[in-house]
């Protein structure tokens, strides 16, 4: 079974950074793609960021020049996010989808607060 473990989260002032983490513990899957998405209150879930495992990236048109997807190592990634706006508070969740098993893992999520 695949367990995504999600770090990272936490406030920050407008203009600022954070860093969040994401580990997909438990899967062989060579074939697969990360991403990180967002649920603000009120607001339905929106992708931020993906990543393929041969890490093709792409950004939801909000985060563009803002945030960097990274995937360090097999099966984790990273999300830069620089010049944070409250508009970005929200709950990021971490996605890891297998394309060989047809399956999708969620993580439990990571709250972001960006204050004015």
């Amino acid at each position: 079974q695949v367990q995504l473990v999600e770090s990272g989260g936490g406030l920050v002032q407008a203009g600022g950074s954070l860093k969040l983490s994401c580990e997909a513990s438990g899967s062989s899957d060579s074939v697969y793609t990360m991403a990180w998405y967002r649920q603000a209150p009120g607001k339905q879930r929106e992708l931020v960021a993906e990543i393929t495992e041969d890490n093709y990236a792409r950004y939801s048109d909000l985060v563009t020049a803002r945030f960097t997807i990274t995937k360090p190592y097999e099966h984790t990634v990273y999300l830069q996010m620089n010049s944070l706006k409250p508009e970005d508070t929200a709950v990021y969740y971490c996605l890891f989808k297998t394309w060989v098993r047809s399956v999708e893992y969620w993580g439990k999520g990571t709250r972001v607060t960006v204050s004015s």
